[in-house]
């Protein structure tokens, strides 16, 4: 199995691919939280992904605005799942997409040369406005617009779902929701697969 690409690769397969981006270092970010203390430097739409698996083992790599409440008890309806979703493992998901748990993003498909995982994009990310992901580590964002993005994951051979992702009816009560301002992570990583 080839090593997973560095960020400064992805930079330069993205340059090589005629792509636009804009890539800002900044100190590690963990959470929704962490990440909007960036807000004042990195305009655009920012993220939040999930490294999902499904009952019968398929991976799926959903990225989401960063405030976008998910229903994860329905989100398999949605994109096609075989029963309810779990998050996949830190060593998953370093297998899988070359990434540590914190550095968790849409870049991440281009270490999946089997592509084993299905791409899945937000609805509400398709704006047009840039958006913002993590190039591999969470110490910097690429900031990049929606048709170079688009075309960044088809040229992984990972055509994305575009979805509108389920929201819940009742976030009090629902469990299995993943609030947009609580991802759950704690400023030290963790051993499944949340991230902004």
């Amino acid at each position: 199995m080839p090593a997973p690409l560095t960020p400064d690769e992805l930079c330069a397969h993205l340059s090589a691919q005629g792509l636009s981006f804009h890539r800002l270092e900044h100190q590690a970010v963990f959470t929704v939280e962490e990440s909007a203390l960036l807000r004042g430097k990195v305009p655009g739409l920012h993220s939040k992904n999930l490294f999902l698996k499904d009952k019968k083992g398929r991976l799926f790599l959903v990225s989401a605005r960063e405030n976008a409440r998910i229903d994860l008890k329905r989100l398999h309806e949605v994109i096609g799942a075989s029963g309810r979703l779990s998050f996949g493992s830190a060593q998953l998901l370093l297998e899988k997409l070359g990434v540590t748990p914190g550095s968790v993003t849409a870049f991440a498909v281009i270490n999946d040369r089997a592509n084993e995982v299905t791409m899945v994009l937000d609805a509400n990310l398709m704006t047009g406005e840039e958006m913002n992901f993590h190039p591999l580590i969470n110490t910097a964002t690429l900031r990049i617009g929606r048709d170079d993005m688009l075309a960044f994951l088809r040229g992984t051979g990972h055509e994305p779902m575009i979805v509108d992702l389920p929201v819940p009816d009742d976030v009090g009560s629902n469990q299995a929701v993943i609030p947009g301002q609580a991802t759950g992570l704690s400023p030290e990583p963790r051993t499944d697969a949340r991230d902004v």
